[in-house]
């Protein structure tokens, strides 16, 4: 086993691998970027290596800064975790060549799955069955709409390079097709630095189930299966393990297939066959399709760790130092079922747009697995994924486990940032999927339903008020009394944009009378605050500006500055902002140019992911306020509109 390690990786998974090493007794030694000096994964390793700016390609990048960290501590080997150098085969390439291990697959083995158009072509001929499509080299535009046309529409435009649902883009009419092409090649582009791309055809019931394999390079096993069918945007929301209506004769069908698949490229490591399942007839072992290899740890790892009992990262460090396999196929069984699901900063009302801001509150439900890498008091960056936490559950049946997860959404806290935490403790509660009824297609379908923000109820509000007057916790007992009567006080508070005001009285420490929207309620504190006889949310934070009740789900009011005053009036439609800190890739309009609502006018690069910006409403182009490769802070001018003549 290695004395000491080098993690080229940050975040969550940074500090999932140290939690692993320090079990084991092996050094860790972090690397970090301007924007995480200060990070979680740099605090809990043994050592640290700054190797430059807060971009990406100024550090994380950096395969020449990282080795040399390796070197200079004394490091013996690199675990890159997932995203960045991981399935970069120039990256292993360099490491070998310094003398250190990679943790991971040989670069041989990246080369050969990482294009998918290749990966393809190269299954076919170890017998695994590949979804229909056009994998070839011809990347002419007319050429590709050919290839659509001969495969049936609806059909997926794929990146042949990186994955994540970047560079993706379903079409349902030959109409589209162009103006997909041209925006998943922009997007593959950014993100890959390819923009090659290959057409398959689009399975009309699909379920994305993948299968994790374990390699030494000259045996492979399987540890079963996840279903990570809901998504959106191409992008894994809830993942579990096992998958729901999964059949005997089914899981040795696709763990057949993805042990071929391993043992074809002599796979060392951890890795992950994707299959695209045909579920229109149930689960049936001629209606599955690989789509790719993903030659690293996968972000949802954990659920396979929690039904197998195996920690992949050991043994990830195990076959690295040389080790053989640590156990057999048939020494591997499924216990329970589990779930993961991603807790992001964004706006999931302004269409899942990512979020920053600092995490001014922070407290995760007891009883579940929490993979994370922020604490209470940092800030998520516009240079990295929003990812605030992975929340993991384990039961003894899909049915227990599932209750966990809604009951470990709904203790979750998170204050200072928007975050999707509501969305997904809809998705836990929808009927269709506690039945197992799941598709690629379920968040699609119900997206109205799923991202209702329902109004704060009276006790939440009331909670609200009581916490803005700092009365949430213990009363002194002369608090709010003047010499005969109870002081009234005036509370203002701005939910979602509405002013809301309450007159309250304190007339015992554990007994508020307050009016609110024109009606009395009373609010005494009986082992928790009981407001009207029912028993009110018993948590709320108090933060600068702004108090958040959690019931649920998160309920932010503004505590409103009447020193402030309003800077945003004038702007409505006229002015697009930016949404978010990122960079502008592209400018579709100019000055006195007409535009109809709808029409694109930028493209902004956030996060990983491209956003379009579209005219607000029909008009003239008076201004364009930024030029392509600019970066915007969030609510920077971007186009100003003027009424057409």
């Amino acid at each position: 086993m290695f004395a000491k390690i080098l993690i080229a990786n940050r975040g969550e998974i940074a500090a999932r691998v140290i939690d692993t090493c320090r079990r084991l007794g092996v050094a860790t030694v972090a690397v970090y970027s301007d924007a995480d000096r200060d990070a979680r994964h740099v605090a809990m390793a043994d050592e640290a290596v700054h190797i430059g700016g807060p971009a990406p390609s100024d550090s994380y990048l950096r395969a020449d800064r990282i080795i040399a960290a390796a070197l200079a501590t004394g490091a013996q080997a690199i675990h890159p975790g997932y995203g960045f150098l991981s399935e970069n085969p120039d990256f292993v390439d360099a490491v070998e060549a310094a003398g250190l291990v990679f943790i991971g697959p040989s670069a041989a083995a990246i080369r050969a799955m990482g294009l998918k158009d290749a990966a393809k072509r190269l299954m076919a001929s170890a017998g695994v069955p590949v979804v229909p499509g056009y994998h070839g080299d011809n990347q002419d535009a007319d050429h590709l709409a050919g290839a659509a046309d001969a495969v049936g529409y609806p059909v997926l435009i794929k990146a042949v390079a990186g994955g994540g649902g970047k560079g993706m883009r379903k079409v349902l009419h030959p109409s589209g097709f162009a103006a997909a092409l041209d925006s998943a090649r922009g997007e593959a582009r950014g993100a890959f630095g390819n923009d090659a791309v290959l057409i398959e055809k689009f399975v009309l019931s699909p379920r994305h189930i993948e299968v994790q394999v374990f390699g030494d390079g000259q045996d492979a096993v399987h540890l079963y299966e996840r279903d990570c069918s809901l998504q959106r945007r191409h992008q894994k929301v809830i993942e579990e393990a096992p998958a729901p209506g999964m059949t005997a004769e089914m899981r040795a069908a696709m763990g057949e297939a993805a042990v071929k698949a391993a043992r074809a490229i002599g796979y060392r490591g951890a890795g992950t066959i994707e299959f695209i399942v045909d579920g229109s007839d149930g689960l049936r072992p001629d209606r599955f399709w690989f789509m790719e290899m993903n030659t690293r740890l996968q972000v949802e790892h954990p659920v396979t760790e929690a039904i197998t009992g195996v920690d992949l990262v050991e043994w990830q460090l195990r076959v690295a130092a040389g080790e053989r396999l640590p156990c057999r196929q048939e020494d591997l069984t499924i216990t329970g079922h589990a779930f993961e699901a991603r807790l992001y900063a964004e706006d999931v009302p302004a269409g899942f747009l990512p979020a920053t801001g600092r995490l001014t509150h922070l407290r995760f439900a007891d009883g579940c697995r929490v993979e994370t890498g922020v604490r209470e008091g940092d800030a998520i960056s516009p240079w990295y994924d929003p990812m605030i936490a992975k929340l993991v559950v384990h039961g003894p049946t899909r049915a227990v486990a599932l209750r966990q997860l809604a009951r470990a959404l709904a203790r979750t806290e998170v204050a200072g940032t928007v975050t999707n935490l509501g969305f997904l403790g809809a998705l836990a509660g929808h009927a269709g999927f506690g039945r197992g009824e799941v598709d690629t297609g379920l968040i699609e379908r119900d997206l109205a339903a799923l991202t209702t923000v329902p109004a704060a109820s009276r006790g939440v509000t009331v909670a609200a008020v009581l916490a803005a007057a700092g009365l949430w916790e213990r009363v002194p007992p002369a608090t709010g009394f003047t010499l005969w009567a109870p002081l009234p006080r005036r509370v203002a508070l701005i939910r979602g944009g509405e002013p809301c005001e309450a007159v309250i009285h304190v007339e015992a420490p554990d007994r508020v009378r307050l009016t609110l929207d024109g009606s009395d309620s009373l609010a005494e504190r009986r082992g928790g605050w009981w407001i009207d006889g029912a028993k009110a949310p018993d948590r709320a934070a108090l933060l600068p500006g702004q108090v958040v009740v959690f019931d649920g789900a998160a309920w932010s009011f503004d505590i409103p500055d009447p020193l402030a005053r309003d800077s945003t009036a004038g702007a409505g439609a006229d002015i697009t902002l930016s949404p978010m800190p990122g960079l502008v890739k592209a400018v579709f309009v100019g000055a006195g140019q007409a535009v109809a609502r709808g029409d694109r006018l930028a493209v902004l690069e956030a996060m990983k992911m491209e956003h379009t910006l579209v005219a607000a409403r029909d008009g003239v182009v008076a201004e364009v306020l930024v030029a392509p490769g600019a970066q915007v802070e969030a609510g920077a001018a971007l186009v100003r509109l003027e009424a057409a003549e």
